[in-house]
């Protein structure tokens, strides 16, 4: 199975939001519009990097060890890593806030702005 499209392949721009989820086992499906959650925003490295972090129970050291790198090199990945959630973070909220600057000055309604805010 592929990793989550969480861009869109097209523009490289835009996220791209999941609209149906169906479970492998009973065929059971959900429609709507489903967020993908930060960390799979992450790249695939980011994401083996705290996968081994979360296996290691936090140790920097024990991760300095399962990747045969030194120490400062973890601290500074992990520190990219959380730099990269953090700018994540900072893009949801600039867009929020930027839906609710044309909310008030009636760029937009608030049917507009409701479905805009979910997506985010």
């Amino acid at each position: 199975m592929s990793k989550l499209i969480t861009q869109c392949p097209s523009c490289h721009v835009s996220e791209v939001t999941i609209k149906n989820i169906e479970c492998t086992s009973c065929g059971t499906k959900f429609e709507g519009a489903f967020q993908v959650p930060s960390l799979l925003k992450l790249s695939q490295e980011d994401l083996l990097f705290i996968q081994e972090f979360v296996k290691a129970s936090g140790s920097l050291k024990e991760v300095a060890a399962r990747f045969d790198i030194s120490y400062p090199t973890v601290r500074n990945r992990l520190n990219a890593v959380i730099d990269a959630l953090d700018n994540l973070e900072a893009v949801a909220t600039s867009k929020r806030n930027k839906i609710l600057a044309d909310l008030e000055e009636r760029k937009i309604n608030a049917n507009q702005a409701a479905l805009l805010l979910k997506g985010i």
